[in-house]
């Protein structure tokens, strides 16, 4: 099997435990395929809630967050299936078509209350989404502030190489 072209971006897992948020960077291989990026965070043991934020090639973010009942996610923008595998890989565990090719509009898949029970309402999370001239990690960088991981994710994201 050919080796795949390495996706450009970051993965990072936040973790809250005992009120506290813990961000962890997440190999940037896993952004190429969703399946992936589902085990890594499984991976990530904890009591409290697990979040997967990850930014794809400065064009579009997953917010990923396992639980016993399964995966929710959020595709920030549908059309990235077109161009992506794991963007298309989320649309199909959505169950979900990809846009057409001709489609220019921005819209997200999934599920917008995924931090609703951490701060982020899913109206204020379709706000930070509609929020097209922004790259994603700034647009993660907004999430992480409502839902108060900013400064840990900050400070994990600056040490990335991307």
């Amino acid at each position: 099997m050919p080796e795949e072209e390495a996706v450009p971006g970051f993965a990072i897992a936040c973790v809250r435990e005992d009120g506290k948020w813990r961000c962890t960077a997440l190999n940037s291989s896993i952004l190429s395929e969703l399946d992936a990026a589902i085990t890594e965070l499984r991976k990530v043991r904890s009591t409290g809630a697990v979040i997967g934020l990850l930014g794809v090639d400065d064009q579009f973010f997953l917010l990923l967050r396992p639980s016993p009942r399964g995966i929710s996610l959020l595709l920030s923008d549908a059309a990235a299936a077109l161009d992506y595998d794991i963007a298309a890989d989320a649309l199909d565990l959505l169950r979900v078509e990809p846009p057409s090719e001709d489609d220019e509009e921005v819209w997200p898949e999934g599920a917008l209350d995924i931090l609703a029970d951490i701060g982020l309402p899913a109206a204020e999370l379709q706000v930070i989404v509609g929020e097209v001239d922004l790259f994603p990690d700034e647009q993660l960088q907004m999430v992480a502030q409502r839902c108060g991981f900013a400064d840990e994710f900050n400070m994990l994201l600056d040490s990335i190489p991307q």
